[in-house]
C-alpha cells in the first residue's frame, strides 16, 4: 500500500540532525514506492533552502541534497515565508518587494504560507515532524 506523507522540517541543517533525517526519510519513502505530498520548512528548517550555505567539505551539504532530491522526484518544497524573511532567506519576488540586493533561495524551493502547511496536512495520508519545538 502506497502512502503520501508531509513532512514539516523545523531543525536547522548545520546544527541539527533532524533535516538530514528527514532527507533520508524522503528519500526512503520515496524509494520505497511512497509519495511526498509536500515537504513544509519552518523555523530555523527555512535554513535548508538557503542557497549560500557552504558547510565544510566533509559534511552533507543539505540544501544542495534537497534540492537534487527535488530535482529527481519533482518533489513540492515549501518554506514559511515568515521563518524565511526573519533568518534572511528570499526569493527573487521578495528581494525586489523589500528592496534587497539579492536573494538566497535555493532552487527547487518556493515560499509559501502557513495555508499550504494546512493542505498538506488535510491531504496526506501522515504527517510527520522532524525537529525540536515548532513554535
Amino acid at each position: 500500500m502506497s502512502l503520501s506523507f508531509a513532512l514539516l522540517v523545523s531543525g536547522q541543517p548545520c546544527t541539527d540532525q533532524s533535516s538530514l533525517t528527514a532527507l533520508r526519510f524522503c528519500q526512503a519513502a520515496l524509494d520505497s514506492g511512497h509519495q511526498i505530498y509536500r515537504v513544509f520548512f519552518f523555523n530555523d528548517g527555512v535554513h535548508c533552502a538557503n542557497r549560500f550555505t557552504t558547510p565544510p567539505q566533509d559534511e552533507i551539504a543539505v540544501p544542495k541534497q534537497w534540492t537534487n532530491l527535488q530535482k529527481t522526484f519533482d518533489l513540492d518544497l515549501v518554506v514559511c515565508i515568515s521563518s524565511a524573511l526573519r533568518r534572511g532567506i528570499v526569493d527573487k519576488k521578495e528581494a525586489a518587494r523589500y528592496e534587497l540586493d539579492g536573494h538566497n533561495l535555493a532552487d527547487g524551493f518556493t515560499i509559501g504560507g502557513l495555508g499550504q502547511w494546512v493542505d498538506a496536512c488535510q491531504n496526506a495520508d501522515r504527517v510527520i515532524r522532524f525537529g525540536g519545538n515548532a513554535q
